[in-house]
């Protein structure tokens, strides 16, 4: 079993920055962290002389980012429902930081979700312990929204909430659905937002018109997040507060943001953090299979995506997505908000982990948790990743390290 001991590096995470450290992995998990003149009392002699050793005095480390919102990137999208698509996303994403991912869904047929989910499923099952990102789990983005904000969710396709069609579809996925989004108006009874919080599933608001009271009710039947602030849902109204302000208000939500600058002006991003903070946001990309590509038309749920420069959109000029990667989204966040080096890791890893039920393993370096680690250089771009104890990532292999 090899050891990797990474010294004299600084650790970023979300409550505190340590320098002067050295973090000892084995077997893909992280075996102790601590400050260098504990070392040798800490490592067994015999380890040290063995293992393989990191100089870590540039630049700083931190946890590997998780993507609780994407759709695809460099040609793959979750939709394609086959493994080799699956398998170009948890290959590529490292580059960017991320160690963990959910792949999300749209709104479409229902057999084409289940078989997405299936080959979700089969993956997960089969996909190899460490050296690529990490499925961990499922996000359902639709069928359940409101029409009239269902921006580049085919709105064909749109259905009421359903227990019975998402039982199928989590059966499909192996039990691996981590969040669903709905629109809260289109839950009759907040049936199925009630049935996800029993069985330890994130209900989401997205793609909705709902007002704030209503979201607010529909919190106290189980709503816990919300999709893509500010972006298809009834925004900020100085007579009408819709879900965005229900977002900023209410200190039961946690709140995703795609942080490129497009999707939000980043002053709205700023209103977000100063409103919410940072114990409460999310970074996500929503990116497509358009994101490391050049620009071009690109299918996404069957519809045609034309990519511009960091703008993806629709034929009728609808925001379709993002090209967002998340190490970049790790830099926008503190430079729109000023936030600390600190917040940006909670933004971008442990507050996604607590909100899917992995943050007993992921989302800060510290002994027992994987070894899902990003070496930052200090312009923060990303120099290596390894996930799961396994080198990922470097900064001269941006497509990801082939096995």
């Amino acid at each position: 079993m090899e050891d990797i001991i990474i010294h004299s590096a600084t650790i970023v995470n979300a409550d505190r920055t340590s320098p002067n450290q050295f973090i000892w992995i084995r077997g893909g998990a992280i075996r102790r962290t601590g400050s260098m003149d504990l070392l040798k009392q800490n490592v067994p002699e015999e380890i040290r002389l063995r293992a393989v050793m990191v100089d870590g005095s540039r630049g700083f480390f931190i946890p590997g980012m998780i993507d609780m919102h994407i759709h695809g990137v460099q040609g793959a999208d979750a939709m394609d429902g086959t493994a080799e698509a699956l398998e170009t996303m948890a290959r590529v994403l490292p580059a960017e930081g991320t160690t963990a991912f959910l792949p999300t869904t749209i709104t479409q047929k229902s057999e084409n979700i289940t078989r997405a989910l299936e080959k979700m499923a089969e993956y997960r099952a089969a996909a190899p312990e460490n050296g690529t990102a990490e499925i961990a789990g499922a996000h359902v983005e639709g069928p359940f929204f409101e029409p009239s904000k269902a921006g580049a969710q085919p709105a064909e396709f749109i259905v009421k909430a359903s227990v019975d069609l998402f039982e199928r579809w989590r059966q499909a996925s192996g039990n691996a659905v981590r969040i669903v989004s709905l629109a809260p108006e289109h839950d009759p009874g907040f049936a199925l937002t009630a049935h996800l919080q029993r069985i330890g599933v994130t209900a989401s608001a997205a793609h909705s018109n709902a007002s704030k009271a209503l979201v607010d009710e529909a919190v106290k039947k189980g709503l816990s997040h919300v999709t893509h602030l500010y972006n298809g849902m009834s925004g900020l109204h100085h007579r009408e507060p819709g879900i965005a302000a229900a977002a900023l208000l209410n200190p039961a939500l946690t709140v995703e943001i795609i942080a490129d600058g497009v999707h939000s002006h980043p002053d709205m991003v700023q209103l977000a953090y100063q409103a919410a903070g940072a114990n409460r946001l999310c970074v996500i990309t929503d990116s497509l299979r358009a994101k490391n590509l050049p620009d071009g038309v690109y299918d996404l749920g069957g519809q045609q995506v034309t990519v511009a420069g960091d703008k993806p959109y629709l034929p009728d000029g609808t925001i379709a997505g993002s090209m967002l990667a998340m190490d970049k989204g790790f830099r926008n966040i503190q430079a729109f908000t000023g936030c600390s080096r600190e917040e940006a890791v909670r933004m971008t890893s442990l507050n996604a982990a607590h909100e899917i039920g992995i943050a007993e393993r992921k989302g800060s370096i510290e002994a027992g948790k994987d070894a899902d680690i990003v070496w930052m250089d200090e312009s923060e771009h990303v120099q290596k990743v390894w996930c799961r104890g396994r080198l990922a990532a470097t900064a001269e292999q941006k497509g990801g390290v082939q096995p």
